[in-house]
């Protein structure tokens, strides 16, 4: 089994122009549609067998509709043989975030995605500190983007590793993933900082600009058991990201933890 923890899809009506639009602003072309149709295809050329679809609330009044589209993916493909298991979204400056954490757990989601550049806040601030911590208390996984994201270049980073290790420091929760390693063209930093933490990485769009090298360091201090392998589709290639990890070199048994074992377990698939 291969599992990609970290992918995109909308719905199909706004689909086509919110890639467009994603695509110019961060100077990256995309390697699918962002459909759901689209992402099953990727998985099924990569013969990859599960996605985790993260979606974000940009803004407070995008929690009913971007919650409602990613129930119905849950919903759609429960049994699917290729399947999108979407997590929730929520917003730092929502309402009664303890309450919209309840209704994210008991509607059957695993877990949550935070974006700190789009949701315009520092990681460190107190909306996310109170997500954290009812995630915690409920037992639901969180993914923040973390790093550079290349549609706000030149503009503050809002998870820097520093900022990300004040978070962890004040709401200790070991189902928080950092993407992009821990810090998306930050990865120096990543290691001084942050590797090695009780967090996990993914692997999200980093594998074709970091060297064997630096992905071998990063992996020995943090741990094989806390790296799960996701590609950002559809910023980067399923396929293409499989090759690049698998020229690594890495040991059967690491690369099959880092593939779906230590994904499976955090989704409690086994």
């Amino acid at each position: 089994m291969i599992i990609d923890f970290h992918t995109h899809v909308f719905p199909d009506k706004i689909a086509e122009k919110t890639i467009a639009f994603l695509a110019e602003k961060a100077e990256i072309p995309p390697f699918s549609n962002g459909t759901v149709t689209g992402l099953l295809a990727r998985l099924e050329e990569a013969n990859a067998d599960i996605a985790v679809n993260l979606p974000v609330v940009t803004n407070p009044k995008q929690f009913e509709s971007v919650n409602r589209f990613a129930a119905e993916i849950n919903a759609t493909l429960a049994t699917a043989p290729r399947r999108i298991l979407s997590f929730a979204g929520i917003h730092p400056k929502c309402e009664q975030i303890d309450e919209k954490m309840a209704w994210i757990k008991a509607n059957g989601f695993l877990g949550v995605k935070l974006h700190p550049d789009y949701q315009e806040t520092f990681i460190d601030d107190e909306g996310y500190m109170r997500i954290l911590a009812a995630a915690r208390r409920l037992d639901l996984i969180v993914v923040t983007h973390a790093g550079v994201d290349g549609g706000y270049r030149g503009l503050p980073v809002r998870c820097t590793p520093e900022r990300a290790r004040r978070l962890i420091d004040a709401v200790p929760h070991s189902k928080l993933v950092l993407a992009h390693y821990g810090a998306n063209e930050m990865l120096e930093e990543s290691l001084a900082t942050l590797a090695g933490l009780d967090v996990y990485f993914d692997t999200a769009y980093i594998l074709r600009f970091i060297t064997p090298e630096l992905f071998r360091a990063i992996l020995e201090k943090h741990g094989e058991d806390r790296v799960l392998f996701a590609s950002d589709s559809p910023w980067s290639s399923i396929e293409k990201d499989l090759s690049i990890l698998r020229s690594f070199g890495l040991p059967k048994e690491t690369e099959n933890k880092i593939l779906c074992e230590n994904a499976a377990r955090l989704l409690n698939l086994r």
